[in-house]
C-alpha cells in the first residue's frame, strides 16, 4: 500500500521538485544548461573540489527519500578531463545506513561495515593496423565521454558486498564534475537501449525503457554509437532474493563495458586478493566504435574472462581470479547471473569460501570458520535464523587428489592435510578440527612455511589455482592462477618469502615456478620471480634449510640442484655414477638444529624405489656414500650391524624425512621404519594399513607423521613406541549412509567395496567390513538392535552384529543389485529393492531376520540407484518408493504391502512441455502427513501422503534434480543434495521459501541426513561432512499443523475437480495452497460452543475468559502455587537476607518499562517485583508488595508517582493496583477494582486522574482520582479493548482501541464523580484492519492506531474519522509512540521502526483521499522477541524497549544501534553453579543454553547453546582440577548426553552419551577427574572426563528419577570403609544411597541405604515433592534430607550412628535445599513462593517472599556470602547479612 505510488517507476527530480530547491539542496557551481545531444535542460555540476559542488536529495540528513525501488537509474555524462563522484545513502532492513560511493577519484575498491567505495574505470579502444587494443584507464574522464545510463542494482550491491538486505534509498548526492539529466527508481529492470515501439514491433521479451527515461536516437543511428549503458552489478536473469555472505574483504572485479575479445590484461588482476576491487568500467569512444548489438542484447552481457575459450597464455605475473559468484546455469545459459563472472572452468574459478553461489531461490553460504551474521528477507527471518544455519563441524576423510601431503605445524601440536577440496588442521591432542575452505576442486599440493604463518594450497584441475592463507586466522590472503596446469608440489623457503611450485604445462612438460610472497598481507601482490620448463621427471622438490634460494629435485634417473639468482632458475645435475638408473622417489635436506650450522648440514638424503639411500654433498655436487636397506630378517635371526650394498631386493622406499639424529622412511610394503643417520641398525618399525605415501618428522623430532595410499593418517610416537591413527577414510566416493540413534553411530558404504561404522562423537572408525567380490550399495541400521543391514551388487542382503562383529544372516531373494534399504522406526520391518524391480519385506523384530514377502516388478528399473528412492514414514505405517515406472511414486502399507496410493508425477508441470520423473522420496513427520518427491524438472513436490494431492511445490533446485532429501523431525528444515551443494530450506514458509546453499564437496553429494538428535547434518560424497545446526530452538515453536481445506483453497470436492475435471481430463493447473496465518505467540482456550454471549456479568467473571488474538494482553505463566499463610517474616532490621540483585525482565508483562530521561528514573518488572535500577552504576532497588505477577506500569508526567498493577490470584479476588512514591520508594495507596487483569494504566496530562483498563474477560474502564485514589467512574465496555490513552491536549478526552473500532471517551465532572460518554468510530472497510491493538496521540488532533494486521491508521479526533492508513509491518503492532514528526512502532515480528510523519497533518485536510506517500520509514531495528514495552525521550532519539524474550534494549536512532541492558532467561532455570574462586557463576536453561555470568556485576559473559535439547543439570569443576584457565562446566541434557565446556576456550571440549534417558543430576568427584551423572530412569553413570569413557553404571535406583547427587571428600578409612570420596544419590521414590569410592582404583562400595515412606502428593501439582539430600558442611557424616516421609520436615541422619538424630518441622514440603558452607544455615524453597532460612543450631527460621512461583532452586555460593534462588526464569540474588553476633539471637524464637 505504501509502495504503490512508486510503481512502475518514479521520476525523482520531478517528485521532489528539484528546480524549487525546497526538498533538495545545492552547493557551489550548480546551474541549468541545455544539452545539444539530448536537446533538453540538464543540471551542470562543476568545480575543482567535488565535495564543495553538489546536488543533494533530500535537503537535510535527518530526512529520508524513502524510495524502495530496487534499481536506481542515473542519467549523466562525466565532464571531460575531470573527476566526479556519486554518493548514495542506503538504508538496510535492520536500519543500518550504508554510504555507497562511485567516483573516478578512487584508485581501488575499499569497504567497511558502513561504507563502500567503487572506482570508475574508463575503457578506451584504439585500432592499429587492424588490431584493436583495449586499455583500462582510472582517473579523469576522457575527452569523448558520452551520456550514460548508470543502472545500479541497490539490492545486489548490499547483498554481495555487505551481506545485508536492502531497505530503501535514503539520500543521493551528485558531486562535480558531471552533467545530470535525471534520477529514476523502479523495481523493474529496464533496457535503455530499446524503446517501447521497438519492443512491440520486434516482440522482444525485454522491458523497454519508458519514454521519459529514453535518450533520443536520430534516425539511422545506433543507440550504442551515442550512449553508454552501465549496469552494476552485472545482469542476472534470476536475481537473488537473499543475502550473499562474503568474506571481510569483497574481492569481485566487475567490468561493465563491452567485453574484450581476448583475455584481459594481466595488470587488471595483478593485485592480491584483499586488493582486487569491484570496478565500474565505462567505455569511451575511440577510433573503433563499440560493436552494434541486437535489440534483445543491447547492453554488455559478457564479463571479462567469459566468452569463447582462448589459447592459454602464461602471464608474466600471477593474475588474480575474478572472485565473483558463479551461477549454476553458466554451462547451459550464455548469460551470467549477477554478480557473477563467467570463466572457462567454473569449478576452477569459483570462490567457495569468500563468496557464495547464488541461484534463483536462495543464497549460497560457503562455510567459513568464523560466523558472519546475515539477515534474511522479511518472509523468512522469523523461522530461519541464524544465518548461516549450518557450520562445518568435522570432516572424515583424507587425500582426494593425492595422499602424500600431510604436514606438522611448527609447534608440533597440529597436522595439516587435504581432504578433497578442504584443507584440515587437526590438533593432535584434542582431535579438534578447523578448516580452510575456498577450493572448488581437489587440493593437489600443500606447503607451510617454517614459522606457520603462511599456508599455500593448490587446486588440481587445469589451470591450477593457488591460494595463500593466513594460517593463524584462516583468511585467504591471495588467490592467483598458476602458469602450471597441474601443480603437484609446493615448497616454501625458510623465511616464507619464496614459494616454489612444480607441475606440468599444457604439453606435458615439467614446469618449475618461483613466486615472491614477501608482500602478501601487507598490501602487495604475489609476483612470478622465475619460471623454467624442463623435460626432467621430478618426483620430489625440496628447499634447503639454510638458504631459501637453493633447492633440489629428484626423479627417474636424475638428481638436480637448483638455485634462484637474478630472476632466473638454474639447475645442475649430480653425477650418480653407477646409480644413474635408480628411480629416485624422495629427498630431504638435513635439518639445522638450534640455528647453528652443523658439520653435516650440507648433506642431502635421496631415496630410491630399489631400497638405496644416497648421501649427497650438495655443496660439492658429489655422492658421499650409498646405503642399501634390506627388509628386516625373520624373528630369531640376528640383524646385521650395517646392511651391505648387496644386489638383493631392497625395501621399495617411497618417501623419507630426516631430523638431526634420525631418518624415517616409508615403503611400499606398508611399513614405517626409523633409522639412525648412519643406518647402522633399525630403531623402530611400524606396520601400516597400506603402502606408505609420505612421512614427516615433527620439529622436535619425537613424532613421525605418516600417510598411506589407503587413506590412513597417523603418527608414531618415538619415546613411547606407540602408533596413533588420526583418521581413516574411504578411498572412493561414498554412496549411502545410515545413522543409529542410541549409540550415536554412522554407517557408510562406498565404491571402495567397504562398509564402515563411525562414532559420530569422535569421528573415529569403529568397524569396517570389506568385500573383494561384490560392492555394497545400500546400508541401514536396525532401529532397536545392535545390528546393521547391507545390500550388495550380487543381490544379497546381509545383516551383521555390531557386538560380535560377525555375520548374522544372509538373504538372496533378489536377482539384481540392491538399490535401496529402509527399516521402519519401530524395528518391525525391513525393506529392500533391487535393480530388477523387486521389493522384499523382512521381519526384523525377531532375533533371526527372515523374508516375509517379495513383490516383483513394482520398483522402477530405469532410474539410477540412489539412497532416497525408498523411504518409510515416521510412524512406521507407510512405505514409499519410485515405481513401477520412473514417472510414478507408490505408497504402500508397510505391514501388508497393500497399495494405498499411486501418484503420477509426470504431469505435475503441465507448462513445462516435458515429462517429469521421480528422483527421490522422503516422508515428513507423521503429524503432517507429507510425502516429498524430487522430480527431474529440478524441483521438490510436497504431496499429501494419504490422498496424493499436491500441497505445495518448492522452487527450482538447479542445476540438477536433487538426489537426496531429508526433513527435520519438527518439519522446520529441509535438506536437499544437488550436485556438489547442500541446500537448507525453510520448510515452514508456505510461499517463496528461502534456502541457504553450502558448498565444500568436490564431487556430487550422494546423501544428506539429520543426526538422530537433530543437532547436526551429515552429507556424504567424496568425503563425510558433519555440520552443526546453529538454529536456536524457540520455546514457542511447534510443528505447523495440516491446513484445513477451507484454509488452503478449494474444498475436498473442489480439489478433486481441479485435479481430474468433470470429464476426466487431466487438470490444467496444480492446486497451490495459500499461506496460512502466522503462528500466534500464545494459545488460549476458546469460549465453549453454543455460547451466545448473553450471560450476565457475574457469569462472565466466573467462567474462563476468552483470550483475544492480540498478543498485547498479559501472557501470564501458569504456576502451581498457593498463598503464603504459615510464614515467619523477620522483624524489620533483623533480616539475615538482603535482596541484592534481580536477574531478568518479565517479558510476559505489557508496557512494564518506564524511563524518565530528565531524572534518570528507570523501572521495570520481574515477576511480582518492581525493579528500580540506576543505569550508571547498575544498583537496584526492589519494591515488594504485589501478591501476583505484575502486568503493567505507568509513570506520572511529573515522574513523582508510579502505578503498578498485578493480576488476580488465589490470595485476592481482584487485581491490585499499587501507587508508589518515586522519591521515597514506598507504597502510598493500594486500590483494586478489576476482576481478571489490568491491561493498561495511564495518567491524565495534569496527573489528576488515573485510568485503568481491565483485561480480557473484564472490559471495564475505571477512573481514579489521584488526590484520594478513590474510584470516580467505572464503565463497562461492550467490546474487548487492547489499549487506552489520555489525550495530551486536556484531561477531558481519552481513547480506547479494540475490535473493529476506536472508542472516544469524553469526561464530564459531576461533583466528585466523573461521567464517561463513549463514542464508537468504526474502522473504514477499505482499511481492512479488524483489530486495533495499540494507540498514541500525535500532533493535534491526530490519533495513531496500530492494528493486528500491521497497519497504522491515522484518525482525526475532532471529526472522529480515519483519513490515512499504511502498511507499517507484517505482524501485529503492539507498541506505538509519537513525538513531533516521528513515530515509533513495535510489532510481534520483532521489528522496531521509526517513521517520519511530519507531513501527516497536512494530509488531514484531504480527508479519506489522503495517500501515505509522504510517510517515510527512517530506521528499522530487529530485536530478539516481540516488542511489548517501550519508553523514549521527548524527541524519540533514544529509548528503552522490552521484548517477550525477557530482554531490555537501549535504542539509539541516531546511531542506529541497540544495546542489551538487561538480559535473563526465557525458560525455566534448571541449575546454578559457581566457580571455585567465586568470580563467575553458570546457569542452565531448559532452552538448551548454558550461560556464564560475572558474579560481581551479574552481566552475561558467555553463552553456550545446544539446539533442540534442554539443559537439566550443571556442575563446575572443583578447585582440585588445576589452574583457573583449566576450569570446565559439565552440562547434562534431555537426550542423555553430557557436554564438557571449557570456560577459557569458550568452546565445547567433549561430548559423552552415557544415558538413554534425560539427565537429572550431576556431580564432580573431589579430584575433578570423574563425573557422576544420574538420569530420570534412576541410572547413575560414572565417567572419566579425560577419556570420555563410562566405566561404571549403577542401577540400584532404577525405576525412579534421580533427584540429587552430591560428592564430598573423606579420610580414606573413615566410616569403616576405604575410599577418598563420599557421595550420595537421592531418587524420587524416597530412597537415598550413600557410597564410598576411590575412582583411581575403580573401587566403589555401598555405605548406607535410606528408605522412607512416600509422602502425600502436593495439592498444587498432584505430584510428590522431590526427594533431596545433602552432606552437612559442618559434619561430613551428617545428612540433611527433605521430601522423605509423610510429614513436612527436615530430617538429619547420622552415618556414624546409622539413625535419624534430629527433625525440624516445615510449613510446607520443600522444593529445593541448600546448606551454607560457612555458618550452619540451611535455605529451603517452597512451592508457595516462599524462601526459608533456617539456623540448624537453634532451629530458628526466617521467611522471605519475592518470587512469583515455586522456588525450585536454592544455592549458596562457596563463600556463603550470597544465596541464589530461582523460580521458573526468575533469579534472585540474596546477600547473607552478618550482624556480628550469634545468629540465633537475631532470629528470635
Amino acid at each position: 500500500m505504501a509502495r504503490a505510488w512508486q510503481h512502475p517507476f518514479l521520476n525523482v527530480f520531478r517528485y521532489f521538485r528539484v528546480d524549487e530547491w525546497k526538498r533538495s539542496s545545492k552547493e557551489g557551481d550548480v546551474s541549468v544548461v541545455t544539452d545539444k545531444a539530448l536537446k533538453s535542460a540538464v543540471y551542470r555540476i562543476r568545480g575543482s573540489v567535488s565535495a564543495s559542488n553538489y546536488i543533494q536529495l533530500p535537503k537535510t540528513s535527518t530526512q529520508s527519500l524513502g524510495l524502495t525501488g530496487r534499481f536506481l537509474y542515473v542519467l549523466f555524462r562525466p565532464l571531460p578531463t575531470k573527476h566526479f563522484a556519486i554518493h548514495l545513502d542506503l538504508s538496510t532492513e535492520d536500519g543500518q545506513v550504508i554510504r555507497v560511493s562511485f567516483s573516478s577519484l578512487f584508485k581501488e575498491f575499499r569497504s567497511s561495515a558502513t561504507w563502500l567505495q567503487f572506482p570508475f574505470v574508463f575503457e578506451t579502444r584504439t585500432s592499429r593496423t587492424g588490431d584493436t587494443k583495449t586499455e583500462y584507464l582510472a582517473g579523469v574522464a576522457p575527452l569523448g565521454a558520452r551520456w550514460t545510463c548508470l543502472q545500479l542494482d541497490l539490492c545486489d550491491i548490499l547483498l554481495v558486498y555487505l551481506s545485508r538486505c536492502y531497505g530503501h534509498l535514503k539520500s543521493v548526492r551528485l558531486c562535480a564534475n558531471l552533467l545530470v539529466r535525471n534520477l529514476y527508481t523502479s523495481d523493474l529492470c529496464f533496457d535503455p537501449t530499446v524503446s517501447v515501439a521497438e519492443a512491440r514491433r520486434a516482440k522482444l521479451s525485454v522491458t523497454p525503457v519508458p519514454r521519459e527515461m529514453a535518450f533520443p536516437v536520430p534516425k539511422g543511428e545506433s543507440w550504442h554509437d551515442r550512449y553508454v549503458h552501465v549496469r552494476f552489478p552485472r545482469n542476472n536473469p534470476k536475481v537473488p532474493s537473499q543475502p550473499v555472505q562474503r568474506s571481510d574483504s569483497p574481492i569481485a572485479a566487475v567490468f561493465l563495458g563491452p567485453a574484450p575479445q581476448g583475455p584481459p590484461p594481466t595488470e587488471v588482476f595483478g593485485e592480491p586478493v584483499q586488493d582486487a576491487s569491484p570496478l565500474v568500467q565505462m567505455p569511451s569512444p575511440t577510433a573503433v566504435s563499440a560493436p552494434r548489438r541486437g535489440l534483445g542484447d543491447s547492453s554488455p552481457r559478457v564479463p571479462v574472462g567469459s566468452g569463447s575459450p582462448w589459447p592459454p597464455q602464461v602471464p608474466s605475473a600471477p593474475r588474480l581470479l575474478p572472485e565473483t559468484s558463479l551461477s549454476f546455469e553458466q554451462l547451459e545459459v550464455p548469460r551470467v547471473a549477477s554478480p557473477d563472472t563467467s570463466t572457462q572452468d567454473p569449478s576452477a574459478w569459483a570462490e567457495a569460501a569468500d563468496i557464495h553461489r547464488v541461484d534463483s531461490s536462495g543464497h549460497v553460504l560457503a562455510h567459513e570458520s568464523t560466523e558472519v551474521p546475515v539477515a534474511l528477507d522479511a518472509g523468512s527471518c522469523q523461522h530461519f535464523l541464524p544465518d548461516p544455519i549450518l557450520r562445518l563441524k568435522g570432516v572424515i576423510g583424507f587425500g582426494g587428489h593425492s595422499t602424500k601431503w600431510a604436514l606438522w605445524t611448527t609447534d608440533g601440536t597440529s597436522v595439516v592435510y587435504p581432504c578433497h577440496a578442504v584443507v584440515v588442521v587437526l590438533r593432535v591432542d584434542t582431535e579438534e578440527q578447523r578448516f580452510f575452505l575456498g577450493h572448488t576442486d581437489k587440493v593437489s599440493a600443500l606447503a607451510l612455511d617454517r614459522s606457520s604463518v603462511l599456508l599455500a594450497s593448490a587446486q588440481a584441475p587445469s589451470p591450477s589455482v593457488v591460494r595463500l592463507w593466513d594460517f593463524q586466522n584462516g583468511t585467504c590472503l591471495s588467490l592467483f592462477q598458476s602458469p602450471i596446469y597441474t601443480i603437484c608440489s609446493l615448497s616454501f623457503s625458510g623465511s616464507g618469502a619464496l614459494l616454489y611450485g612444480v607441475g606440468k604445462d599444457g604439453h606435458g612438460r615439467t614446469v618449475v615456478v618461483a613466486w615472491g610472497t614477501d608482500q602478501v598481507g601487507r598490501g602487495g601482490q604475489v609476483v612470478v620471480l622465475a619460471k623454467v620448463h624442463t623435460d626432467l621427471d621430478i618426483q620430489a622438490f625440496r628447499v634447503a634449510f639454510s638458504d631459501g634460494t637453493r633447492m633440489a629435485s629428484c626423479g627417474r634417473g636424475s638428481l638436480r640442484l637448483w638455485r634462484l639468482r637474478g630472476g632466473t632458475l638454474r639447475s645442475c645435475s649430480v653425477d650418480l655414477g653407477e646409480h644413474c638408473a635408480l628411480e629416485l622417489t624422495d629427498l630431504a635436506f638435513v635439518q639445522v638444529q638450534d640455528g647453528h650450522r652443523a658439520p653435516w648440514d650440507h648433506t642431502l638424503y635421496v631415496c630410491s624405489r630399489s631400497g638405496h639411500i644416497l648421501e649427497v654433498d650438495h655443496q660439492r655436487l658429489a655422492v658421499r656414500c650409498v646405503h642399501h636397506l634390506l627388509p628386516a630378517p625373520s624373528p630369531g635371526s640376528p640383524l646385521p650391524e650395517k646392511p651391505a650394498l648387496s644386489s638383493g631386493l631392497g625395501i621399495a622406499i617411497s618417501c623419507l624425512s630426516v631430523s638431526p639424529d634420525t631418518c624415517a622412511v616409508g615403503s611400499e610394503d606398508g611399513r614405517l621404519r626409523l633409522w639412525p643417520l648412519d643406518f647402522s641398525s633399525l630403531l623402530l618399525e611400524a606396520e601400516q594399513e597400506g603402502p606408505v605415501s609420505s612421512v614427516c618428522i615433527s620439529p622436535d623430532g619425537l613424532r613421525v607423521l605418516s600417510t598411506t595410499s589407503s587413506g590412513h593418517l597417523g603418527f608414531l610416537d618415538i619415546p613411547s613406541r606407540e602408533y596413533t591413527v588420526l583418521t581413516r577414510s574411504h578411498t572412493a566416493p561414498v554412496l549411502a549412509l545410515s545413522t543409529e540413534r542410541s549409540r550415536g553411530q554412522l554407517a557408510t558404504v562406498s565404491l571402495d567395496r567397504t562398509v564402515r561404522i563411525w562414532d559420530l562423537a569422535t569421528l573415529r572408525q569403529l568397524y569396517d567390513f570389506t568385500s573383494s567380490d561384490e560392492a555394497p550399495g545400500a546400508v541401514a541400521f536396525h532401529p532397536t538392535s545392535p545390528a546393521i543391514f547391507c545390500g550388495f551388487s550380487s543381490g544379497a542382503v546381509r545383516s551383521f552384529s555390531l557386538e560380535k562383529a560377525g555375520l548374522l544372516a544372509e538373504h538372496t531373494c533378489h536377482q539384481g543389485a540392491i538399490t535401496g534399504l529402509a527399516a521402519t522406526p519401530d524395528g518391525n520391518f525391513l525393506f529392500s529393492t533391487c535393480s530388477r524391480g523387486s521389493l522384499a519385506q523382512y521381519n526384523c523384530a525377531v532375533s533371526q531376520c527372515h523374508v516375509l514377502r517379495v513383490a516383483v516388478k513394482v520398483v522402477c528399473q530405469d532410474v539410477p540407484p540412489g539412497p532416497s528412492t525408498l523411504a518409510t514414514s515416521g510412524d512406521s505405517r507407510l512405505l514409499a518408493f519410485v515405481g513401477p515406472s520412473k514417472y510414478t511414486v507408490t505408497v504402500m502399507d508397510s505391514a501388508s504391502l497393500n497399495e494405498l496410493l499411486r501418484v503420477d508425477v509426470s504431469t505435475l508441470d503441465l507448462a513445462g512441455g516435458r515429462l517429469d520423473w521421480a528422483v527421490a522420496v522422503c516422508f515428513g513427520p507423521a503429524a503432517l502427513g507429507h510425502l516429498l518427491v524430487s522430480v527431474s524438472s529440478d524441483k521438490v513436490v510436497v504431496l499429501d501422503a494419504s490422498s496424493g494431492r499436491v500441497v505445495r511445490e518448492l522452487p527450482s533446485v538447479r542445476p540438477m534434480a536433487c538426489s537426496s532429501l531429508a526433513l527435520s523431525e519438527d518439519a522446520h528444515f529441509l535438506l536437499t543434495a544437488t550436485s556438489r551443494t547442500i541446500k537448507v530450506w525453510n520448510y515452514w514458509t508456505q510461499t517463496d521459501p528461502s534456502c541457504q546453499v553450502y558448498v565444500g564437496h568436490s564431487e556430487p553429494v550422494q546423501a544428506v541426513a539429520f543426526t538422530p538428535d537433530q543437532q547436526r547434518v551429515l552429507s556424504v560424497g567424496d568425503a563425510i561432512f558433519l555440520w552443526d545446526v546453529l538454529a536456536t530452538p524457540d520455546s514457542g515453536r511447534s510443528m505447523p499443523g495440516v491446513p484445513l481445506a477451507h484454509e488452503v483453497g478449494p474444498g475436498t470436492g473442489q480439489l478433486e475437480g481441479a485435479a481430474c475435471g468433470a470429464d476426466g481430463l487431466p487438470r490444467q493447473q496444480v492446486p497451490v495452497p495459500s499461506q496460512g496465518p502466522p503462528l500466534p505467540l500464545d494459545v488460549y482456550a476458546m469460549p465453549p460452543e453454543g455460547n451466545d454471549g448473553t450471560q450476565s456479568v457475574q457469569e462472565a467473571r466466573t467462567q474462563p475468559p476468552a483470550r483475544p488474538d492480540s498478543y498485547k494482553h498479559l501472557a501470564a505463566r501458569c504456576k502451581a502455587s498457593t498463598g503464603t499463610e504459615s510464614v515467619s517474616l523477620p522483624p524489620e532490621g533483623t533480616e539475615l537476607l538482603h535482596l541484592r540483585t534481580v536477574v531478568g525482565y518479565n517479558g510476559n508483562g505489557r508496557a512494564s518499562v518506564v524511563w524518565e530521561p530528565d531524572t534518570g528514573f528507570f523501572a521495570y518488572t520481574c515477576g511480582r517485583l518492581v525493579v528500580v535500577e540506576d543505569l550508571h552504576s547498575g544498583a537496584q532497588q526492589h519494591w515488594l508488595g504485589h501478591p501476583e505477577e505484575i502486568s503493567t506500569l505507568a509513570l506520572s508526567h511529573n515522574a513523582q508517582v508510579l502505578a503498578s498493577a498485578s493480576r488476580h490470584g488465589s490470595s485476592a479476588a481482584h487485581c491490585q493496583i499499587r501507587v508508589w512514591d518515586v522519591p521515597g520508594g514506598l507504597c502510598q495507596q493500594l486500590i483494586s477494582h478489576h476482576s481478571s487483569a489490568v491491561q493498561a494504566l495511564a495518567f491524565s496530562p495534569d496527573d489528576r486522574l488515573l485510568v485503568s483498563l481491565g483485561g480480557c474477560g473484564d472490559c471495564t474502564l475505571a477512573l481514579w482520582s489521584t488526590a484520594t485514589y478513590e474510584l470516580v467512574s467505572s464503565t463497562r465496555l461492550l467490546e474487548r479493548v487492547h489499549g487506552v490513552a489520555f489525550s495530551p491536549w486536556g484531561a477531558s478526552e481519552l481513547a480506547c482501541v479494540g475490535a473493529g473500532a476506536v472508542a472516544f471517551g469524553f469526561l464530564q465532572q459531576r461533583g466528585k464523580d466523573v461521567d464517561v460518554q463513549m463514542h464508537r468510530a468504526p474502522i473504514p472497510e477499505d482499511v481492512g484492519a479488524a483489530e486495533l491493538t495499540s494507540l498514541c496521540y500525535g500532533a493535534a488532533p491526530l490519533l495513531y492506531c496500530g492494528s493486528s494486521s500491521g497497519q497504522v491508521c491515522v484518525w482525526d479526533t475532532g471529526a472522529g474519522r480515519c483519513f490515512l492508513a499504511w502498511e507499517a509491518d507484517d505482524g501485529e503492532i503492539g507498541v506505538l509512540l509519537c513525538a513531533g514528526s516521528r513515530l515509533v512502532s513495535g510489532s510481534s515480528t520483532r521489528r522496531l521502526r521509526l517513521w517520519a510523519v511530519g507531513a501527516v497533518p497536512e494530509l488531514r485536510r484531504k480527508g479519506t483521499s489522503a495517500r501515505s506517500s509522504s510517510v517515510f520509514m527512517e530506521r528499522e531495528l530487529t530485536l530478539d522477541g516481540a516488542v511489548v514495552s517501550a519508553s523514549f525521550d521527548s524527541s524519540v532519539d533514544m529509548g528503552i524497549v522490552g521484548t517477550t524474550s525477557g530482554t531490555l534494549w537501549y535504542i539509539s536512532w541516531a546511531e542506529g544501534s541497540s544495546i542489551r541492558l538487561v538480559s535473563g532467561h526465557r525458560s525455566k532455570v534448571s541449575e546454578v553453579v559457581f566457580s571455585p574462586g567465586e568470580s563467575h557463576c553458570a546457569t542452565g536453561d531448559e532452552d538448551g543454553s548454558v550461560r556464564v555470568w560475572s558474579l560481581a556485576s551479574m552481566e552475561l559473559v558467555i553463552q553456550f547453546q545446544v539446539l533442540n535439547q534442554s539443559c537439566l543439570c550443571l556442575a563446575w569443576s572443583p578447585p582440585s582440577c588445576g589452574h583457573p584457565e583449566q576450569q570446565q562446566v559439565v552440562a547434562g541434557y534431555s537426550d542423555g548426553t553430557l557436554r564438557v565446556f571449557s570456560i577459557a576456550r569458550t568452546s565445547m571440549e567433549l561430548k559423552m552419551h552415557p544415558h538413554r534417558a534425560a539427565l537429572a543430576a550431576l556431580a564432580f568427584s573431589t579430584d575433578g577427574q570423574t563425573i557422576l551423572s544420574g538420569d530420570k530412569d534412576g541410572v547413575v553413570a560414572v565417567s572419566r572426563l579425560r577419556t570420555g569413557m563410562t566405566f561404571r553404571v549403577l542401577s540400584d535406583h532404577r525405576g525412579a528419577p534421580i533427584s540429587a547427587i552430591q560428592s564430598t571428600s573423606k579420610k580414606y578409612g573413615d566410616l569403616g570403609v576405604e575410599g577418598t570420596d563420599l557421595w550420595l544419590a537421592a531418587s524420587g521414590d524416597q530412597r537415598i544411597s550413600v557410597w564410598a569410592s576411590d575412582w583411581l582404583r575403580d573401587r566403589c562400595e555401598l555405605l548406607d541405604w535410606l528408605s522412607f515412606p512416600a509422602p502425600a502428593s502436593l495439592a498444587a501439582t498432584g505430584l510428590p515433592p522431590p526427594s533431596l539430600a545433602a552432606f552437612c558442611p559442618w559434619d561430613g557424616a551428617l545428612l540433611a534430607c527433605v521430601g522423605l516421609g509423610a510429614r513436612e520436615e527436615v530430617v538429619f541422619y547420622s552415618l556414624r550412628q546409622k539413625q535419624v538424630v534430629e527433625k525440624m518441622s516445615l510449613p510446607f514440603f520443600a522444593m529445593s535445599l541448600s546448606l551454607s558452607p560457612a555458618a550452619r544455615f540451611m535455605a529451603i524453597g517452597f512451592a508457595e513462593c516462599t524462601l526459608r532460612l533456617v539456623d540448624c543450631e537453634s532451629g530458628a527460621a526466617q521467611d522471605f517472599t519475592g518470587h512469583d512461583g515455586s522456588v525450585h532452586l536454592c544455592r549458596f555460593t562457596p563463600s556463603a556470602r550470597l544465596l541464589f534462588t530461582a523460580a521458573h526464569n526468575e533469579i534472585l540474588v540474596w546477600e547473607v547479612v552478618d550482624h556480628g553476633r550469634r545468629v540465633a539471637a537475631a532470629l528470635g524464637p
